[in-house]
């Protein structure tokens, strides 16, 4: 009766995930219906943010002074001020960072930016306002499926291990599958109402936020070229960049790297 133990390890695991996994869909869908009725929008940079974090505020802050020529970004990697005066405080981290000689390695300067005091002031309004995801619950949903997929999989090795014991009589192996099966369906019947009620699952922004975002890109459409293209900036990232150049300046790396 070894595989008991087993069956009991089985559902412990498949239990204790799947109701982690619940309690935090449900608290994202209560954030969802709270904060969806303040009826906001997001600037660039919240949406930077919600999309990829501060080093993505950092990106987009380079990006828009490259293309007002107030920054040259180099494809080699560096970053040379034009005009050294910011006009808001993202941009002034930036021209910090790059330091009083106007030039600095693009790498270091996406680094400090990204860890600047304006940018946890933008989280700290963020999640204040239910639109970010607080550092420590930043992967709760997601981290809480990933728990349920290793659940599932271990529920299937415990299951393995004991039909393919050798003390096993042949009789009882249908058994056996059937009380394995039942911790199995479990997993899997979570992890696709969570895919249907709350996928994407996003390390930065909440269900408001994401919806938010969503608001934002059908907008950025009717918007001028340069709006919709830090826009995109913003939600994809460096890797939306049209231009080679530039796209290759945040794609260097520097050689110990």
């Amino acid at each position: 009766m070894f595989w008991v133990l087993l069956l009991l390890l089985a559902w412990a695991a498949a239990g204790m995930t799947c109701t982690r996994l619940c309690l935090a869909s449900v608290r994202a869908a209560a954030v969802d219906e709270t904060d969806r009725l303040h009826g906001r929008g997001l600037t660039l940079y919240e949406a930077a943010f919600l999309s990829g974090g501060p080093a993505r505020v950092a990106d987009l802050t380079l990006v828009s002074m490259a293309r007002q020529r107030r920054l040259l970004l180099a494809h080699t990697g560096w970053a040379t001020v034009v005009d050294p005066r910011g006009r808001d405080e993202m941009e002034c981290s930036v021209l910090g960072a790059i330091g009083p000689d106007g030039q600095s390695r693009i790498a270091p300067v996406r680094t400090t930016a990204a860890a600047a005091e304006c940018v946890r002031a933008l989280a700290d309004g963020l999640v204040a306002a239910g639109l970010a995801v607080p550092d420590g619950a930043r992967t709760t949903v997601a981290g809480a499926v990933r728990q349920v997929r290793a659940a599932a999989a271990a529920v299937l090795v415990l299951g393995g291990v004991a039909l393919l014991m050798p003390s096993q009589a042949q009789e009882n192996r249908a058994l056996v599958a059937i009380w394995f099966t039942l911790p199995l369906i479990l997993t899997l019947s979570c992890l696709a109402v969570a895919r249907i009620e709350v996928h994407p699952y996003t390390r930065w922004a909440s269900p408001a936020g994401q919806h938010l975002l969503s608001a934002l890109a059908r907008r950025a459409h009717t918007d001028s070229d340069d709006r919709t293209y830090l826009t995109t900036v913003a939600v994809r990232g460096v890797r939306a960049i049209g231009e080679p150049e530039l796209r290759a300046a945040f794609a260097h790396r520097e050689p110990h790297a």
